[in-house]
């Protein structure tokens, strides 16, 4: 009889029970003149010791502004020190960070405050093509005649005011510069006997889930939550004090602020931000500069830093290893990570915002045959099952949805109880909406969204299938297969393609390739090249765009 599709992850590593802010203080202890922080693109180098003293000074200055334990702070800004200083300093004092993504515009900017009833909020002045002062302005017309903790804004009540981190901000926000002199009205002992309060099970963190329909739910997270899947993935990675981390993906996103800052954290390892948004030369110099061991990334990333032309001018002999996760990974782009770049260990890791976010991954160990074609096995202290539509755990080998149960599930959605009870099951179980496989190991494969599966002529067609097999066509950088509606089948096959630079390939050529290698009934019928695909911030596609665009432009 083949065994059922659940498993749990070992026990023997005991989970962390502290706050984020006990954990912060025990590394700068232990390793005060150690790199902490190097944000390369504001030229800023922090030792532990000089990082607790910028973080327990912004903590101090929270307190002055009347932030107490529970209230939100929100946090609109791109990857800088400031970041990392907000996101310690406010889990000192009990605040609840709220992280805003860089792109929203103003409508998604006043719904992420007022949904979370953000007391204050922490802004950059502008990134890319957003200016976050004029958005506020518009959004704040009381803020430019208010002094700058005395808001009183009819769209936003419980708002009392903005933090600027530009040199020159607009009148009515408060400088960066300005918290020195407002922490000095709290003494060391006021913010010791805050910590003091606290406790690690308390909300701490809350993120803003991308939907693809309604609007977006607040994931919200404990510090017991995601102190330690930053702990657990940094255990699996084998960090030190003696490691240094280049982060390129998004603070605001939890591969960022988790398993970058706190899984750093956990073990004395160096943050490095190589830049405020994303840029492939500036990761690989930040790695080559710094002497970086391990490297962060969503597949797009890792593409984007392969496919550059002056990959073989920075030396990147450091590298030991580093997640690759936030989206499915095709299998030859693990490949090259790992010739390439030196990622020897370079591992898989996979979860959702929900679970804090990693609830599998792969071990520095594994064949790479194991690494390339799965996600791993379910992480310690874990569990995971694979369930039918009717609730049932499937066997080993059948594909159904994968589920989470344990210390890293959120506590729920923040004032969404409807919302939560649908993704929560009363076992505790978190549903993920992934389509996997378990196999006799234990290790997982995503096969993909259930959304997404493509039922064309009574065919169940996973994307991920076709976009692993065309990936094995030399001249293809990145593969997108998508359904879209079709009068005859119920669905077609459509595929996005990139090409690696000054590839020749084209629509035919392609078509034969499936036809020759592939069932029929899985060769797409529609080809779009590009340059690009449409995705969120933090690097994962957005197919249901592609959807939308594909079905507009041939008018299905």
């Amino acid at each position: 009889m083949t065994a059922p599709s659940y498993t749990q992850g070992p026990r023997e590593k005991a989970l962390l029970v502290m706050t984020i802010g006990e954990a912060f203080d025990r590394s700068a202890t232990r390793f005060a003149e150690r790199d902490a922080l190097i944000v390369v693109h504001q030229q800023l180098r922090y030792s532990w010791r000089q990082l607790a003293a910028e973080v327990n000074r912004a903590a101090r200055a929270f307190m002055a502004l009347g932030i107490e334990a529970g209230d939100r702070l929100g946090i609109w800004a791109p990857n800088c020190a400031q970041w990392c200083i907000s996101q310690f300093a406010s889990a000192k004092v009990g605040a609840v960070l709220v992280n805003i993504n860089p792109a929203y515009r103003c409508s998604e900017l006043e719904y992420a405050l007022k949904q979370s009833g953000c007391k204050w909020l922490v802004c950059a002045d502008a990134f890319k093509t957003s200016d976050y002062h004029a958005m506020l302005a518009e959004l704040l017309p009381e803020l430019a005649s208010s002094s700058p903790d005395q808001l009183a804004s009819s769209r936003l009540p419980e708002l009392r005011g903005v933090i600027s981190l530009a040199d020159q901000a607009p009148a009515g926000f408060l400088h960066w510069r300005e918290l020195a002199e407002l922490a000095e009205t709290v003494s060391a002992e006021q913010l010791a006997a805050r910590q003091a309060t606290l406790h690690c099970e308390q909300a701490i963190n809350i993120q803003y889930t991308s939907g693809t329909t309604g609007a977006p739910k607040g994931a919200t997270l404990s510090h017991f939550n995601i102190l330690n899947n930053g702990y657990m993935v940094g255990e699996s990675l084998g960090l030190s004090e003696h490691d240094r981390m280049v982060i390129p993906v998004p603070l605001y996103h939890c591969f960022g602020m988790v398993m970058g800052n706190l899984g750093c954290v956990t073990h004395g390892s160096t943050m490095i931000y190589p830049c405020a948004g994303f840029e492939p030369e500036a990761s690989l110099q930040a790695v080559a500069q710094e002497r970086a061991t391990v490297l962060y990334g969503v597949p797009t990333m890792f593409i984007a830093e392969l496919d550059h032309p002056r990959l073989k001018a920075f030396d990147l002999s450091s590298l030991r290893t580093g997640i690759m996760a936030g989206a499915t990974c095709p299998i030859e782009v693990m490949r090259r990570v790992i010739k390439e770049l030196h990622m020897s260990e370079v591992q898989i890791a996979y979860g959702m915002t929900e679970t804090s976010p990693v609830s599998l991954q792969t071990a520095a160990d594994d064949a790479l045959e194991v690494r390339v074609t799965s996600v791993g096995r379910t992480q310690p202290q874990l569990e995971s099952k694979i369930i039918d539509e009717q609730g049932a755990i499937v066997s080993r080998g059948q594909t159904g949805e994968l589920c989470t149960r344990g210390y890293s599930v959120m506590l729920g959605y923040w004032n969404n109880p409807q919302a939560s009870a649908e993704a929560i099951d009363t076992g505790g179980w978190m549903h993920t909406g992934d389509l996997a496989v378990m196999d006799e190991q234990g290790y997982v494969r995503i096969v993909g969204r259930s959304k997404d599966m493509i039922i064309r002529g009574g065919e169940n067609i996973y994307p991920r299938e076709i976009e692993e097999f065309l990936f094995t066509h030399a001249a293809i950088a990145d593969v997108q297969v998508i359904g879209v509606p079709d009068s005859k089948y119920g669905e077609e096959i459509a595929v996005w393609i990139k090409l690696h630079p000054g590839s020749g390939c084209d629509e035919n050529q392609l078509r034969e390739y499936c036809k020759a290698n592939i069932a029929h009934f899985k060769v797409p019928r529609y080809y779009r090249f590009v340059d690009e695909f449409p995705m969120t911030v933090t690097g994962k596609i957005q197919k249901f765009r592609m959807r939308e665009q594909t079905i507009a432009e041939l008018g299905l």
